[in-house]
Order: C-alpha cells, then structure tokens, then sequence
C-alpha cells in the first residue's frame, strides 16, 4: 500500500512541477505556455489558462492528501517506545559477544541527597609572621 501510494505521491509532484512550468508567467521567465493557437476554446490563452490554473489546483490537493496518507501510514507503522521502561545496558541477562566492553564498577552510583553531609573544613592556619630584626 505504501509502495503504491510513494509512486503515486511521485507521479502527481513530477506532473504538478511540469503544470506549473506550462502556465504563463507575469513577467516572462519560464512560462512555456499560451500563445496565439488559432483552435480556440480550451487550447486558447484564457482556456489554456483557466485549465492549467485548474489542473494545478487539483493537483495541488492530491499531492496535498498523498503527503498525509503517507505521514499516517509510516505513524501507524511505529512501535511507541520510551526510554524509561528500557532496563540499563549493564543489567542484561546474557553476555552479547558483539557488545562493546563496558567499564567495571564496584558500586552503583548513588543520589547526591543519600550521601551524609560532609563535615565542615577546618580552619585554616595562620600564615608565619616573619621574624623581626
């Protein structure tokens, strides 16, 4: 489903940059389209016109739903996954022979507040006076 829907996203993108590309523009930079075809109705400049400015709209909008049907199929796909009901990398059962190492430690680390005060420093010495003559 997610196969078919990326290539249809892909072919409505390739056709609205090549609609856009047809429209004429204001100031005559790339705009390839219009002209003076003597067939008139759709193919005349305000027919060709109206029809490009509706093409693109449509197109505009089904590029607009294939990007959010594509957004809420890879969302549902996902696992919801949270880091604090991982277990700690050094309390797994078996030994993984492809693990890097990991530094031994004799206890684990401990909270700041679970530790006694330390008592307070004591005072410090007087500096020697230098003798006198």
């Amino acid at each position: 489903m997610q196969a078919v829907l990326i290539i249809v996203h892909l072919i409505v993108a390739i056709s609205l940059i090549c609609v856009v590309l047809l429209q004429r523009s204001e100031g005559g930079a790339l705009g390839m389209g219009g002209g003076g075809s003597g067939i008139g109705g759709l193919f005349s400049p305000r027919g060709a016109a109206s029809t490009l400015t509706r093409t693109t709209a449509i197109l505009g909008l089904v590029f607009f739903i294939t990007s959010m049907s594509l957004t809420l199929l890879s969302l549902g796909a996902r696992q919801p996954t949270s880091i604090l009901n991982q277990a700690p990398a050094g309390t797994a059962g078996s030994a993984n022979t492809k693990a890097p190492p990991t530094l031994p430690s004799a206890a684990p680390p401990t909270l700041p507040s679970a530790n006694p005060a330390p008592a307070a420093p004591a005072a410090p010495a007087l500096p020697a006076v230098p003798p006198t003559r």
